[in-house]
């Protein structure tokens, strides 16, 4: 047998290994989370059981802790019990688990839990249902790690993705997560870029900004959604001898969109916005295929006008966009004040 073939018959014995170790892992996780489900579940009916409910449960939790410390060793101190008692009581809404777990054991419940239980630890700190309902969909749908969920939840994904939202839509958020069937459905405003680690008051120029989002590429595409692909930078457009380039092309395989970004440094002007739609028209009508949807142009820019932006664009205006972008994780007040003001000018 040749070095090669040794080497391709070694690569999959060790994938296969691989494979098998990530499933044991999954299987793992999920029982791990059933059990505590099932934890928290009787100390809540064992709570209900006491004639005084608020001292009784301490006493349940005191004595409990000890006994399994003794029995399993680490994990499960007071606080851990707390926990799995939050988690039941978080998720037991609408649920008849504990019939079903009679018939059919830990099959429902494995079904129901599809994150770790450091994910879950995170979500139950959520106070509003449906925010904690869209981060579990999302964490679930685009395998977010414990460290990408807690990113997109202090960089308020769901509350910048509800803004362009009206109230029935905002609750198909929590009930689907981000659908995306139209491009504005793709949109943020702003866009938190604080992985590139640029200060917020800093002079820089578009190109650095540019060359930082390219060394954090997988993050940009986090922040983008779902979907996106990276294509090109600086691509090239050339007619009459005229040359133009777009800082950042890429393509969203759900849309069937390419995407084009152009990078601005402080206020937006109108002319930003007339070149995206020179760039769109080009993509439109020289680049995109028949059986593809028509091109998305979006303007990252420090600053806007809402009224520039509402009165260059066309009416129904479904292609081209202008967000505001932060280079730092602004405050939870600064994201607020930010969502007020894109409010006001609605």
């Amino acid at each position: 047998m040749s070095n090669l073939q040794n080497h391709n018959f070694h690569s999959q014995i060790v994938d296969l290994l691989q494979s098998a170790r990530q499933q044991v892992l999954r299987v793992v996780n999920k029982t791990m989370v059933v059990t505590y489900f099932e934890i928290g579940r009787k100390i809540v009916e064992e709570e209900q059981n006491g004639k005084e409910r608020a001292d009784y449960g301490k006493a349940v939790l005191k004595e409990l802790s000890k006994v399994l410390t003794l029995e399993f060793g680490r994990g499960f101190s007071i606080t851990n019990l707390k926990q799995m008692r939050v988690f039941y009581l978080t998720y037991q809404k609408g649920q008849t688990l504990s019939d079903e777990l009679e018939k059919d054991k830990l099959q429902t419940l494995s079904m129901t839990f599809e994150l770790s239980w450091s994910h879950y630890l995170t979500l139950m700190r959520m106070d509003n249902e449906n925010e904690r309902k869209f981060y579990e969909i999302e964490s679930a749908k685009n395998n977010w790690s414990v460290r990408e969920l807690k990113r997109q939840y202090d960089t308020a994904l769901f509350t910048r993705l509800a803004l362009s939202r009206d109230t029935e839509k905002v609750k198909e958020l929590s009930i689907k997560g981000q659908i995306l069937e139209k491009p504005k459905d793709a949109i943020k405003d702003p866009y938190i870029l604080e992985f590139i680690g640029l200060p917020e008051n800093t002079e820089y120029s578009e190109s650095d900004l540019e060359q930082k989002i390219i060394d954090k590429l997988e993050h940009f595409l986090l922040e983008l959604g779902t979907g996106f692909t990276f294509v090109a930078r600086q691509k090239r457009i050339s007619f009459d001898d005229k040359h133009f380039r777009v800082d950042l092309v890429f393509y969203n395989r759900i849309l069937k969109s390419f995407v084009l970004i152009d990078l601005k440094i402080g206020e937006l002007k109108h002319q930003d916005i007339g070149q995206m739609q020179m760039y769109v028209n080009y993509y439109d009508r020289k680049v995109r295929l028949k059986d593809e949807n028509k091109t998305i142009g979006i303007v990252l820019c420090q600053n806007k006008s809402e009224s520039v932006v509402e009165f260059t664009l066309p009416e129904n205006n479904e292609q081209i966009f202008a967000s505001r972008y932060k280079t730092v994780l602004p405050s939870k007040r600064e994201l607020k004040l930010l969502i007020t003001e894109k409010e006001s000018q609605r």
